[in-house]
């Protein structure tokens, strides 16, 4: 791989769909050349709360990773090996902060709001990941792998063996959430770490993007040789948001893919 310079070929698109009257679907995407080559922020919130409540929790927690992504991520990639231990350090002060935040904001006008968080981010051939709630990261090789592990009620019932997972996809409290930011009295997000080889693709989506749609149906959608250029890419997603609508999908929808690639 000596010389080999990383690149990145990226498409997103949000979704109001076909029931909501506001997106409160957020999407972020950040590429930066640095001495580590280059890296890649992306981050989906899946924002929940009356009228604009959702829209205005997600957007600020994506706010926050931009600014963080332009004044805190240098810091990090200064030394010669990145410090995966202070990036968590970093990550869950910002999500702390912002849940401490949105709650006071949402106490003083007297409602509730809060947000899902997936955020990855790829350097130096390594893919890190933080999750809080139920929107997901995967990973598209030569299979399709769920990187994240939903932060929900019938997740925790299916780890104790109380729920097959038949059972859960038409269980009545399947959206419910174990925390999200905002809404939680305490934020516990869950972290993930693993290889961005190139010629991977990876999906991070909101749960709209999945609830009616089969992992087959994604890895069909976003093998990477499928995926020569960011139009496909696109395409493809668009495809995939209008499938999940012709399936009367009620949710917002978004999806971001990010396919990694090696040029000399």
């Amino acid at each position: 791989m000596r010389g080999m310079r990383r690149i990145y070929k990226i498409a997103a698109h949000s979704d109001v769909g076909i029931v909501k009257k506001t997106n409160q679907d957020s999407v972020l995407v950040k590429i930066a050349q640095t001495n580590h080559d280059k890296v890649c922020l992306c981050v989906v919130c899946d924002g929940m709360g009356g009228l604009a409540d959702g829209e205005l929790a997600s957007a600020t927690v994506i706010r926050e990773f931009d600014q963080w992504f332009i004044n805190k991520l240098p810091g990090l990639l200064e030394t010669p090996e990145f410090p995966m231990d202070e990036l968590r350090v970093q990550w869950d002060d910002l999500v702390m902060l912002q849940n401490k935040k949105l709650a006071k904001y949402a106490s003083g006008i007297g409602t509730r709001m809060g947000t899902t968080v997936v955020a990855f981010l790829v350097v130096d051939d390594k893919y890190y990941i933080m999750n809080i709630g139920d929107s997901r990261a995967y990973m598209v090789s030569d299979a399709i792998y769920q990187l994240t592990k939903d932060q929900t009620y019938v997740q925790y019932e299916m780890d104790l063996g109380h729920l097959t997972w038949e059972q859960a996809q038409t269980h009545p409290q399947r959206n419910v959430l174990l925390q999200c930011v905002g809404a939680s009295d305490e934020i516990h997000p869950d972290y993930f770490v693993g290889d961005a080889n190139p010629d991977t693709t990876f999906i991070l989506c909101s749960d709209g993007f999945r609830h009616v749609i089969s992992p087959d149906e994604i890895y069909e959608k976003f093998r990477p040789e499928l995926l020569e250029n960011e139009d496909i890419m696109l395409h493809n997603i668009v495809s995939l948001v209008e499938l999940n609508k012709s399936r009367k999908e009620v949710d917002n929808i978004s999806a971001a893919v990010i396919r990694t690639c090696r040029e000399g």
